[in-house]
């Protein structure tokens, strides 16, 4: 694993990137739940696409209250949200309840203290983060990876220092989690969500979809993660300082068993906000389009994958044409 700090844009205002590349029934089913009761596991912020907002989602066994205490400070204001049940699709059909819980009205810049949880199923470590500053006239810093499983993840310890430093405002996590989230029933998943929690828990960690979530029709990742826009998490973007950043899925144009309805809204959408953001009153605030999936749209070896076909699949039904992170192994 190599990684390091580096400006990636010069002009009006940089973005500060450090880029790491990871080496990496019929009949009745009885539901296993070894997810602890209702405390809250697997903790991580998401950017709700406002700088006075923020995501936060956790998981647990039992169906409970979905409840953030936060404050600068103090854990002074209340945020209540809502859960739903996750069914792995795995043998063992094991549940678990995805909760969601939206803090609004943040101060731009500022850091907020908060933990999550409820009365009666318990309350998660404290932890803080800082709100997304407004405007487009300061230089956002992220880390962005891909392909990073629970076991020999060489990246995660820096990464996590690195984070609780201050060193990031958000993650971008290109696609490929955990070798696999459905794996051993889901129990991977678990395990990797909570790895990730001493990075996650602390700034807006944004993913994209990768060819190892595809079981299920990606159940695992869409419904752990909450990106802008709604809870499927597979095509979003959102805006930060000088930049539009889209994150929008690779995968729907090679699992076409899953329906071609994902692949052809998502080309739809993807046309009409790159429109969008391509609007001289939009580009001069924010002159950077970045897009972030996890196929590469050109090749540079033969690995007998998409970049032994002539021409990319992604490159093909793609029409971004802009600077972009990607993963895929």
């Amino acid at each position: 694993m190599i990684g390091r700090m580096r400006s990636v844009f010069s002009g009006r205002a940089a973005i500060t990137a450090a880029v790491f590349v990871a080496v990496v029934s019929a009949s009745p089913v009885s539901v296993e739940r070894d997810i602890y009761g209702g405390w809250p596991q697997q903790v991580h912020l998401s950017y709700a696409g406002s700088a006075s907002e923020m995501m936060v989602t956790w998981s647990t066994s039992n169906k409970t209250d979905s409840v953030v205490e936060y404050g600068e400070g103090g854990l002074a204001k209340t945020a209540k949200g809502s859960s739903v049940e996750f069914e792995d699709g795995g043998d063992e059909h094991r549940v678990q309840y995805i909760h969601r819980v939206r803090l609004t009205g943040l101060t731009p810049g500022h850091t907020y203290m908060y933990h999550c949880g409820s009365m009666e199923g318990g309350w998660s470590d404290l932890y803080v983060f800082t709100a997304m500053k407004d405007g487009t006239d300061w230089s956002p810093s992220f880390a962005a990876f891909g392909d990073m499983g629970n076991e020999n993840a060489q990246s995660l310890s820096r990464l996590q220092g690195e984070t609780q430093r201050g060193m990031y405002d958000f993650i971008l996590h290109v696609g490929d989690f955990a070798y696999d989230m459905d794996s051993e029933n889901a129990r991977v998943g678990d395990a990797f969500m909570n790895q990730i929690q001493s990075i996650a828990a602390y700034v807006p960690y944004m993913t994209c979809v990768g060819n190892h979530e595809n079981a299920y029709n990606f159940s695992n990742y869409v419904s752990r993660f909450s990106m802008p826009g709604g809870v499927q998490s597979l095509f979003y973007s959102f805006d930060v300082g000088p930049a539009h950043i889209i994150g929008f899925s690779t995968e729907v144009y090679f699992y076409i068993q899953y329906g071609l309805k994902q692949m052809t809204e998502q080309y739809k959408w993807l046309e009409q906000d790159l429109m969008e953001a391509a609007k001289p009153e939009n580009r001069k605030q924010r002159p950077w389009i970045i897009t972030m999936g996890h196929r590469p749209m050109y090749c540079s070896n033969n690995d007998h994958d998409d970049c032994t076909r002539h021409e990319s699949v992604v490159s093909l039904l793609s029409v971004t044409g802009k600077p972009g992170y990607n993963g895929h192994t």
